[in-house]
C-alpha cells in the first residue's frame, strides 16, 4: 500500500483543491464542543506568541520568523477519476473553512485591505476546471455556505432543510462568530491572527490509494470519537464499488435512505438492524449471537464469515448485497418497527410483544422470512404471536426462565430460518412442550395444561399479571363488541398511585377469610394470590376496595374492568352479547354475590378457559 504524507499549513491546504465528501464520511456532525475545543487550542498558542510580539506590524515575515508552527492533526484523500475525495479529516476541514468565512467578514468589519481580504476569500473559494467553486464541497449544502459567506441573512433566515449538516454548519459558525468576536476585536491583534492561521497552523495529508481506502479509514476512526459501526461498514462496503458506478446507480442513496428511514425510530437503531439480522441468519445459539454484539462490522469480514457473505474485497457481491439484502431486510425490518411502535390492524401480535418487552420477535421475523418472501405479512403475525404464545404459556404454567428462554429463541430461529409458513406453529410447539416437560418433569400432552395452571398466581411478576389481565380485558371488549375503557398499554405500564393500574385481591386479610383454609397462612397467602382471585383495578379503586368485606367490594368493581365486572349482577342482565359469548366458548361466567373457597376455583378455570382461547 502507498501512503504519501505531505505537510501542509491551511494556506496550501485551500488554495487550488475541491475536497469532495466521499460516501465513507457521515454528515457535518460536529457540535460547539469539538469547534470550541479546536478554538480554544489555537488560541491558546496564538495568545501565547502574540503576548511576546504584539509590537511587530502583522505581515508574512513577522509570523513566519517569530510565531511557532502549530499541529492540527492529519486529514485522508484519495483521488479517483481526477477528483479529490475526503477519506478522514471532513469534521475539521469544515470547522476550519467556518472560521475562514468569519475571518473574511471579519476582515471586511476591520476595512482590511482589499488585497488581504481577496486573501483570505481565495481561502474559501476558488476557480477549478473553468467554475468557481468552494473548497470544501458539500454539494448539499452549498446555499448555506454561500449565505454565509456573503453574510446576507440572519442565520435564523437560512435554509437548513436540506441535511444536518447544513443544520450544523449555520449553529457552529455562530459558535465561531461570537468567539472570533470576543478574541479579534483589535484590527491589529486580527491581521496577526490571519497570518498565524494562515501559515503556521499545519495539518498532514495523507494521500492513499483507493483499494486500500476502506481499511485506512477504519484504522484512523478507531481513534479519538469512534466512528458508529454503521458508518464504518458504509465505507466499508460502499469503497469497494467504483464512484461511477456509485454515482450511476445511486447505491448511497440506498443506504442512506434506509439508515435514516431506521433511525428516525431512535438514534443509531440501525446497528440494532444490523446486529438482529445477523444473528437471525448466522447464529443457532446465543453464544454464536454475542459474536455480533459489539463491532458486528468487524464480525463481518472475518475469514469464517467472509466465506458466507463473500464481502471482502468482492465488489460484485457488495453490490448485490445492497440491492436485495440490505435493501429487502431493511424495508421489513422497518416494518415491523412501526408495528411495534403504534397498533396494528394486520400485525396486531407485534405491539403485543412490546407491552412484554419481547424484542425477540425481531430476531424471528427476520430469520423466517426468506428474501423478497412472498409470506412476508402472515409470517410476520404468525412468528409475533408464537412468541407471545410460547412467553405467556411458559409464565402461566410457572417453568419461564428468562435465559432458558432467550437461549430457546436462537433454537427456534435456526429451525424457522428461510422456512415455510405452515411448520412455524410445529417448531414451537416442540420447544414448549419440551420446555414444559423439563421444568415440570411432567408429561405434556397440550400447550396449556389445568395441572400447571392451577396454581399460578403468586410466582407471576407483577408486570406480567397486569398484561395478563390486559389480555383478559382485551378478549371480553371483542367479544361483547365494546370498547376497550383503557389503552392496553396503560393496562400493562401505568404504575402511578392514581392513575395507574394495579392488582387487588379479592379476598381480602382477615380471619373470616383465612377460615376458608382452615387458618393456615401460608395456605392462604398462596390461594388468594392465584389469577382467580385477583383483579387489575385503577389506583384509586384499589385503594378504597383494599380491606373492604367481599360486599362492599362488589359495590367498587362497578364500572371497572369486563372481567372485574362479571362478577356482578348487572353484567348479565339483558346483555345478549355477553350470553353470545357464554355460548360461543362455553364458559360458565356466573355473578357471585359471596366469595370463598369454591368461587375462586371456579374464576380459576374460566381464566384457564379463556387463556386457551387467547392462546390457543
Amino acid at each position: 500500500m502507498d501512503i504519501a504524507p505531505d505537510k501542509q499549513n491551511i494556506d496550501r491546504v485551500f488554495s487550488n483543491i475541491t475536497y469532495h465528501i466521499d460516501f465513507y464520511q457521515r454528515d457535518y456532525k460536529w457540535t460547539s464542543e469539538p469547534v470550541l475545543r479546536l478554538l480554544d487550542d489555537v488560541f491558546f498558542m496564538f495568545n501565547q506568541e502574540y503576548e511576546k510580539y504584539n509590537s511587530l506590524e502583522p505581515s508574512t515575515e513577522t509570523v513566519m520568523a517569530k510565531y511557532s508552527w502549530y499541529y492540527l492533526n492529519t486529514y485522508v484523500t484519495n483521488v479517483v477519476d481526477g477528483k479529490v475525495y475526503v477519506v478522514d479529516g471532513q469534521q475539521r476541514l469544515t470547522s476550519l473553512t467556518l472560521l475562514l468565512i468569519k475571518l473574511y467578514n471579519k476582515a471586511k468589519e476591520h476595512e482590511c485591505d482589499s488585497d488581504f481580504v481577496d486573501w483570505i476569500n481565495s481561502k474559501i473559494t476558488g476557480f477549478s476546471g473553468g467554475k468557481r467553486s468552494y473548497w470544501m464541497n458539500h454539494e448539499k449544502s452549498l446555499g448555506v455556505l454561500k449565505d454565509l459567506f456573503e453574510n446576507k441573512k440572519e442565520h435564523k433566515e437560512i435554509d437548513t432543510s436540506s441535511s444536518i449538516t447544513s443544520v450544523n454548519l449555520v449553529a457552529n459558525y455562530g459558535t465561531i462568530s461570537k468567539y472570533i468576536d470576543s478574541q479579534l476585536e483589535d484590527k491589529h491583534k486580527f491581521e496577526t491572527f490571519v497570518y498565524f492561521f494562515l501559515y503556521r497552523l499545519v495539518l498532514i495529508n495523507l494521500t492513499v490509494e483507493q483499494t486500500e481506502v476502506p481499511m485506512v479509514f477504519e484504522v484512523i476512526n478507531d481513534r479519538g470519537v469512534r466512528l458508529k459501526p454503521y458508518e464504518i461498514l458504509k465505507g466499508k462496503l460502499l469503497g469497494q464499488i467504483d464512484k461511477i458506478e456509485l454515482d450511476k446507480f445511486n447505491y448511497n442513496h440506498v443506504w442512506e435512505s434506509k439508515v435514516k428511514e431506521i433511525n428516525d425510530f431512535k438514534e443509531d437503531e440501525i446497528d440494532t438492524f444490523f446486529r438482529y439480522y445477523l444473528k437471525a441468519k448466522y447464529s443457532n445459539s446465543r453464544k454464536e449471537g454475542t459474536l455480533f454484539d459489539g463491532e458486528y462490522h468487524r464480525e463481518m469480514f472475518t475469514n469464517s464469515m467472509n466465506e458466507i457473505l463473500e464481502l471482502n474485497h468482492n465488489s460484485a457481491a457488495v453490490k448485490n448485497f445492497l440491492d436485495t439484502t440490505f435493501s429487502y431486510y431493511s424495508a421489513l425490518y422497518i416494518k415491523i418497527l412501526k408495528a411495534y411502535k403504534t397498533q396494528s390492524e394486520k400485525y396486531p401480535s407485534v405491539f403485543i410483544n412490546k407491552l412484554n418487552e419481547m424484542d425477540g420477535q425481531f430476531l424471528l421475523i427476520l430469520s423466517a422470512c426468506k428474501l423478497n418472501d412472498p409470506k412476508e405479512d402472515e409470517k410476520i403475525e404468525k412468528i409475533a404471536y408464537e412468541i407471545d404464545r410460547l412467553f405467556a404459556l411458559l409464565q402461566l404454567q410457572n417453568s419461564y426462565d428468562s435465559n432458558a428462554f432467550y437461549e430457546l429463541l436462537y433454537k427456534i430461529s435456526e429451525e424457522v430460518r428461510n422456512g415455510e409458513l405452515d411448520a412455524i406453529r410445529g417448531v414451537f410447539d416442540k420447544h414448549l412442550f419440551t420446555e414444559l416437560e423439563k421444568r415440570r418433569n411432567s408429561a405434556v400432552t397440550e400447550g396449556l395444561q389445568y395441572a400447571f395452571f392451577r396454581n399460578t398466581g403468586i410466582n407471576l411478576n407483577m408486570r406480567f399479571k397486569r398484561y395478563y389481565f390486559a389480555r383478559i380485558e382485551q378478549f371480553f371488549s371483542a367479544n361483547l363488541n365494546l370498547g376497550m375503557k383503557h389503552p392496553i398499554e396503560d393496562l400493562v405500564s401505568k404504575t402511578g398511585a392514581k392513575t395507574g393500574f394495579h392488582i387487588e385481591h379479592i379476598l381480602s386479610h382477615n380471619e373470616e377469610n383465612k377460615a376458608f383454609f382452615n387458618n393456615d397462612d401460608d395456605l392462604f397467602e398462596q390461594e388468594r394470590n392465584r389469577l382467580g382471585g385477583i383483579l387489575l383495578l385503577k389506583g384509586r379503586d384499589n385503594i378504597s376496595s383494599n380491606n373492604e368485606p367481599y360486599a362492599e367490594k362488589l359495590k367498587t368493581y362497578a364500572n371497572t374492568l369486563y372481567w372485574n365486572e362479571t362478577l356482578r349482577e348487572d353484567a348479565y342482565k339483558s346483555k345478549l352479547d355477553m350470553k353470545d359469548l357464554k355460548s360461543k366458548y362455553g364458559l360458565d361466567l356466573r355473578a357471585m354475590n359471596k366469595f370463598g373457597k369454591e368461587e375462586l376455583e371456579m374464576r380459576q378455570r374460566l381464566l384457564f378457559a379463556i387463556s386457551k382461547y387467547i392462546w390457543n
